[in-house]
């Protein structure tokens, strides 16, 4: 089999990520760019696509500088990123706005309305209306921006931007149309009764294709452009999680991961759909075909490490780990009376489905300090993945160990604090910070008819083990933690009145 490389790309929130992969698995280069997302409006989250281009241009750029010899063996390519967002396009494909991105909660009462009037197409499309979800943002535009609105060709998931850039094709794949609330979940098949609901028709709706599946090559324009050989093939790629799936090589019923990125998920892969929209859990379509997951999704994940890092005035993430490990190491529990925090900062998914709530810190002291808030930070964002946890294994998905993903993947101190509050086993995997633009790069080598790669995993680099000694100390202030939702929900809704 001839030398071949493939590109994978992950587009995800704040960064762009890219990998040159060989045959064999193996990371030949990478390449990442920053990106910047606007906030025109308090819950409001949006970003151009067109930086979205840029970032790419300069990445690849970086890619062909770096690692020449491997940027001329490209074969093919892999797409992966941010879930959810709306890139919306006119008659010659022109971008009509920014993109309104995931983690947006202005279409809040445009998904309560959807959920009031049509509650039995959550069974079919595998979760409730949320705002973060795509199709009530289009409902949103229909009443707010009617002239943007009335222009729109097509609707792109984010990643599907720079596949039409590349190929000149509007093609989705089943995991990324999932997400949009448009897809019927077990036929694999856009939805129609759900598309009129918003005032959209399927000629509106790009092609379907499963994550594996060629979906067209790269123009030759721009494959002069870019440096590339002639005849890349660029596959159908998916979401960011259930790209990271196959970058990790959960690909069967059982395989279970949590990714600590922007945001935080639990998810599950399964043989069938299974789903609990009520309790706010996400059963979408994976990035390979004949499967799909059960997700519990919290919205505010590492960022809040990130956010808490700068108001406490510390330079970093690494820096305020280290100042909560030498003052509350896991080996002495906790007291119950220390400062809880509800990670709530860009409002909440799984199970609550309010994406106007707020988060909070409770139980501060005058002998509150920096280590006792950066702990409360980390335990915050466990206790919600605990919430998604439960809400995920009453879909009848199991959950028997989890690997971590994304960045907050990188921290023993919290991958064992996980472990004690699931009181699950958690591995921690060599690469984990790049299983996305790595399954990417997966589905690229799939979609050119190489697979070996697709039942592969990363190898695991530590285990957490839950410690028994202090399940009961955490058991009581995760109680704690579930009996102030209610309180900060009222809050916001006092502020409202």
């Amino acid at each position: 089999m001839h030398p071949a490389i493939s590109l994978g790309i992950d587009l995800g929130t704040s960064e762009l990520k890219t990998v040159l992969m060989d045959r064999h698995g193996t990371v030949r280069g990478q390449a990442s760019v920053r990106i910047d997302t606007s906030r025109p409006q308090p819950g409001w989250s949006e970003q151009a696509p067109h930086d979205w281009w840029s970032a790419c241009l300069r990445a690849l750029a970086q890619l062909r500088a770096g690692w020449p010899q491997e940027y001329e063996q490209i074969a093919c390519i892999g797409l992966s990123g941010q879930m959810h967002g709306a890139v919306l396009l006119d008659a010659s494909d022109n971008v009509i706005r920014p993109a309104i991105l995931w983690n947006d909660a202005r279409a809040d009462a445009e998904a309560a309305a959807l959920a009031r009037d049509y509650p039995a197409y959550a069974g079919v499309t595998g979760s409730l209306p949320m705002a973060g979800l795509t199709a009530p943002k289009l409902l949103w535009l229909q009443t707010h921006e009617p002239a943007a609105f009335a222009a729109i060709a097509c609707v792109l998931s984010p990643k599907d931007y720079l596949r039409l850039r590349l190929t000149g094709n509007k093609v989705t794949d089943m995991s990324d149309a999932a997400g949009t609330l448009w897809l019927d979940e077990a036929r694999r098949a856009w939805f129609d009764p759900m598309l009129a609901a918003c005032g959209l028709v399927r000629e509106q709706m790009p092609a379907l294709a499963e994550g594996d599946a060629a979906t067209g090559t790269v123009l030759a324009a721009m494959a002069d452009q870019l440096g590339l050989p002639p005849g890349v093939v660029v596959a159908g790629g998916g979401g960011d999680n259930p790209v990271s799936a196959v970058g990790i090589g959960a690909v069967n019923a059982g395989d279970s991961f949590i990714s600590l990125g922007t945001s935080a998920a639990i998810v599950s892969v399964t043989e069938s759909p299974l789903g609990n929209p009520a309790g706010g859990v996400h059963s979408f379509c994976h990035a390979l075909p004949g499967r799909w997951y059960a997700m519990g999704a919290i919205l505010s994940g590492a960022s809040c490490v990130r956010w808490a890092t700068g108001v406490l005035g510390l330079p970093d993430e690494a820096a305020l780990l280290q100042v909560v490990e030498a003052g509350l190491p896991l080996d002495m529990p906790v007291a119950p009376s220390a400062p809880l925090f509800l990670p709530y900062l860009s409002g909440e998914r799984t199970p609550h489905n309010d994406p106007q709530v707020r988060g909070a810190f409770l139980q501060l002291g005058h002998d509150s300090n920096t280590a006792q808030l950066g702990y409360a930070v980390l335990e915050g964002v466990a206790f919600a993945l605990r919430d998604a946890l439960a809400a995920v294994t009453s879909t009848g998905a199991v959950v028997p160990h989890c690997m971590l993903v994304g960045g907050g993947a990188r921290s023993q101190y919290w991958a064992q604090l996980l472990a004690n509050v699931l009181g699950r086993e958690m591995r921690t995997l060599h690469n984990s910070e790049l299983s996305a633009s790595l399954g990417a790069a997966k589905l690229g080598f799939a979609a050119i008819g190489d697979r070996r790669l697709l039942a592969t995993g990363l190898s695991v680099k530590n285990t957490f083990l839950p410690d028994a000694a202090h399940s009961a100390a955490l058991t009581l202030r995760y109680g704690r933690y579930r009996s102030l939702f209610p309180a900060v929900q009222a809050l916001h809704q006092l502020s409202e009145g």
